[in-house]
């Protein structure tokens, strides 16, 4: 938990305090000087004088520390000058060492707002080139209202090896939810390929099965040219599902590829989406559009389709539970799938502690035909 006296924000920037804030060094440096004054001469409070910059430091910046230390400097010369005199050698050493300090003080508070200041460049790029990489989903394609979130393990990130991505066809929205084996920028960057070829592959107009085989070839063939990559490595895969969700029937064309099958609610029932035959996962083999077989399953109005990764379900409590993703959405009425994604969202980071340890996507998709003719495409 942060500091109540840490103005930074989010992003590493910080907030100018409130001025009231500067009550407390200088009503230190005032009740230290009255005593002081009126304590006996053998009697020396001015070090303490000191505590007043170290304080500022803690929510001012340089230019403020630097202020409350000049001004700390100048009550240890009134009471220098009122406690025998300023040629004395213990209040010219007190002085002397005030000013040094303050001025140490000072440097540290500037040297870590310039750090601030370069972390928060750092941290903005980083942001802009991973909302490139993965782009929110539009609210509204076609039919289909959609909404997501993601939850990256990394504190600094806010991506990870966890993926998803939509792209609109002439009949049909095509959907990818995916998880690259392993943390850190290396899944990111497998995530990075396999998103760029789903995108790639949308105007060659390709069957769901053969997406399915480019997606694998494309990441294997990543993982075969990407120099000092290792064994381990080479031997990674990408779980997923890849989906047809059609405009004019209430039908998903699904391909699952070793990934948690998704969840669909119908009729205020709630039940995995569970294929005839699961593929292997995309990169584990070479592949071609004869290894994946499609299944099909009824997808009607106002049904809800939740598509996820593993982080949800394999998220523990402080106890070693797993997250019990079922039990908490089954029994509710879902308005919308912001509404679903916001409760997942929350309920997870609750149920985990504030943190979890693996990246965690979700995707809800609602079919909603009424509202299309007035929303954009």
């Amino acid at each position: 938990m942060r500091a109540r006296l840490d103005f930074t924000r989010r992003d590493g920037s910080r907030r100018r305090p409130p001025p009231a804030l500067y009550a407390i060094p200088v009503g230190i440096l005032l009740v230290i000087t009255v005593i002081d004054v009126n304590a006996p001469p053998h009697v020396h409070l001015g070090p303490f004088l000191i505590a007043a910059p170290a304080i500022t430091a803690s929510f001012a910046s340089a230019r403020g520390t630097a202020a409350i230390g000049v001004l700390a400097v100048i009550a240890q010369i009134v009471i220098g000058i009122l406690h025998g005199g300023l040629t004395t050698a213990n209040h010219q050493a007190q002085i002397s060492a005030l000013i040094v300090i303050s001025a140490l003080v000072a440097s540290f508070r500037y040297a870590t707002d310039r750090h601030r200041r370069r972390l928060r460049q750092v941290r903005s790029v980083a942001v802009a080139a991973q909302e490139v990489l993965l782009r929110p989903l539009p609210g509204r394609v076609g039919p289909l209202r959609i909404a997501s979130v993601y939850i990256s393990a990394e504190e600094e990130a806010q991506i990870g090896g966890d993926l998803y991505a939509a792209v609109r066809g002439e009949e049909a929205t095509r959907l990818v939810i995916g998880d690259v084996r392993g943390k850190g920028l290396p899944a990111v960057g497998d995530a990075a390929v396999l998103i760029g070829a789903f995108r790639g592959s949308a105007y060659r107009k390709l069957s769901l099965p053969g997406l399915t085989a480019h997606l694998g070839q494309a990441v294997r063939w990543n993982w075969r040219h990407t120099p000092g990559r290792d064994q381990d490595a080479l031997e990674s895969f990408v779980t997923a599902v890849v989906l047809d969700v059609y405009d004019d029937r209430p039908v998903v064309d699904m391909i699952n590829c070793g990934h948690p099958p998704p969840l669909l609610l119908h009729g205020g029932a709630l039940h995995p989406v569970d294929g005839s035959d699961p593929a292997l996962p995309l990169g584990m083999a070479d592949s071609s559009d004869g290894d994946y077989t499609i299944d099909a399953f009824t997808f009607e109005d106002n049904d809800l389709l939740v598509l996820y990764t593993d982080g949800f379900v394999e998220a523990r409590d402080a106890g070693g539970t797993f997250y019990p993703m079922t039990e908490r959405l089954a029994g509710r009425d879902w308005g919308s799938p912001e509404e679903l994604v916001r409760y997942l969202h929350d309920d997870l980071l609750r149920y985990a502690g504030g943190r979890v340890n693996d990246d965690a996507a979700v995707v809800a998709i609602a079919r909603c035909p009424e509202e299309s003719s007035t929303a954009p495409a």
